[in-house]
């Protein structure tokens, strides 16, 4: 144990918890049809494998990762491929997103997986090479996969593997359940993490409101010297990596640094779930631990999910609604987006699903900012989200930015304590998706620019080479004119 330091900023709001995290992990029956989107991870978009009318068994590879910032995608259950092409996605545009859609055939039926005998035994990059193919993203909503971050063991000293358990989202319950209920298994996943990584020690960081899951953590990790369970203060957003790095550390990320540069490295319980089940069993990630709750579900829990299940048919198993929803959220209320529809399917990193009464909702009508300060009082990260925003009404890209627009964790503090209103997190959102597309036309730019420039050497070296041939067939045909001496 030891002294915690104060992290800035922050938010208190109503937990909304009681209710799903009273109940154990509950199954879902198998849904008829599963839709799986081709990127459920940051970066690159799966490449599919598969063909449509061809059968499949569970946990078989059916979209390779074209590139190390990606992840390949499994079959969730046996069936039969009926569709590769465009599926709804879970965003609030309602737009599709290329996606493979299975029929499950109800006998899950796996494929032959490869379990490493010991995996201690092995090298650490050859298992961060098993999670990478085993399709792991962070399962706390980030998505960024896995594998990247535990070969950064070979290009940084890590001193301290954090494990997040703060869930400080209001009414997710997620990781709280599966550390009460999984507690040796999320132990071993943190040890095989350590072992990747070369690290000294390893914490793992659980918010003082869930003493069920802090006593299972502790008592799990007992045996284990070189593992800690640290109670961190109920404060939201404690689950972002770079407070709860501060919090137990008592260092600071430098703005546009990485974790590595303080020598720590943080993944969700979720995802050393994921890699305990991975590395010792040999399964790739097919299904997730999900939150259902919201004022409006009958019986709100947690539901062991298949990837690709539509949201219907977890409220379905949670018994319905009892009453119609005025919103639907994919995540938790601070950072989840609106869902669509209900066919929306669950993706790798959704720990809930919340259906929300109106009451449950912020109804107030923006009006002119007071300039009161409170949005830069509760920004964890010591920015001026009143200036950031204005800037980005007007579309000053670069002025934002310059006010520290990438370092904004978009944790919705700001908007959450705004005396008017201002959805300033959706000005971020905006103003960070206008740098992403100049950046990206940029890109493309300096792409065309290097296609051309390569077309004008390649044009330039085959007419020198052909002017060269010419001279040199010249010289030839000169050469047999001449008259010899003895010719002569």
């Amino acid at each position: 144990m030891f002294n915690l330091a104060r992290i800035r900023g922050g938010v208190h709001p109503a937990a909304h918890k009681d209710r799903s995290s009273a109940l154990t992990i509950g199954s879902l029956p198998l849904p008829p049809r599963l839709y799986l989107p081709l990127r459920q991870h940051a970066g690159a978009e799966a490449l599919p494998l598969v063909k449509v009318g061809e059968r499949v068994l569970k946990g078989q590879l059916i979209a390779s990762s074209p590139s190390e910032l990606s992840a390949p995608i499994h079959a969730p259950s046996s069936g039969r491929i009926v569709a590769i092409g465009p599926i709804l996605a879970p965003h609030p545009s309602g737009l599709t997103v290329n996606g493979i859609v299975l029929d499950t055939d109800g006998e899950e039926r796996w494929v032959e997986l490869e379990v490493p005998v010991n995996p201690f035994e092995e090298s650490p990059l050859l298992l961060a090479e098993r999670v990478a193919q085993a399709g792991i993203v962070g399962m706390g909503g980030a998505i960024f996969p896995a594998a990247v971050k535990l070969k950064q063991g070979t290009r940084h000293e890590i001193k301290t593997v954090l494990v997040n358990g703060s869930e400080c989202e209001p009414y997710l319950t997620c990781d709280d359940r599966i550390m009460r209920e999984r507690a040796e298994a999320i132990v071993d996943g943190a040890r095989l993490i350590q072992h990747i990584l070369r690290a000294y020690r390893v914490v793992i960081g659980i918010e003082d409101n869930k003493p069920e899951a802090l006593a299972a953590m502790r008592a799990a990790s007992e045996p284990y010297g070189a593992i800690e369970v640290e109670a961190v203060p109920a404060l939201y957003p404690m689950g972002s990596a770079k407070q709860l790095i501060q919090a137990v550390t008592g260092r600071e990320v430098p703005a546009d640094a990485r974790s590595t540069s303080v020598g720590a490295l943080v993944h969700n319980v979720g995802t050393v779930y994921a890699i305990h089940q991975a590395l010792r069993h040999g399964r790739p990630l097919i299904s997730r631990v999900v939150t259902v709750a919201g004022s409006c579900v009958s019986n709100p829990r947690n539901l062991e999910t298949l990837i690709g299940t539509p949201a219907q048919a977890l409220f379905d198993a949670c018994g319905g609604f009892t009453r119609e929803p005025a919103r639907l959220l994919l995540g938790g209320p601070m950072m989840g987006v609106s869902l669509p529809s209900l066919q929306a399917p669950v993706i790798k990193g959704a720990t809930g699903l919340l259906a929300l009464a109106p009451h449950e909702l912020r109804h107030d009508q923006a009006s002119p900012c007071i300039r009161c300060a409170s949005c830069v009082d509760a920004c964890p990260m010591g920015l001026l989200p009143l200036e950031m925003a204005a800037r980005a009404r007007v579309d000053d890209l670069d002025g934002a930015h310059d006010y520290g627009l990438r370092d904004c964790i978009l944790c919705g503090c700001c908007s959450y304590v705004c005396p008017s209103h201002i959805p300033l997190v959706q000005y971020f959102q905006y103003a960070m998706g206008r740098q992403d597309e100049r950046r990206s036309a940029e890109r493309k730019t300096d792409h065309i620019r290097r296609l051309t420039e390569a077309r004008a050497a390649r044009l330039a070296a085959e007419e020198a080479a052909k002017a060269a041939a010419k001279a040199a067939k010249a010289a030839k045909v000169k050469l047999a004119a001449t008259p010899t001496s003895e010719a002569q």
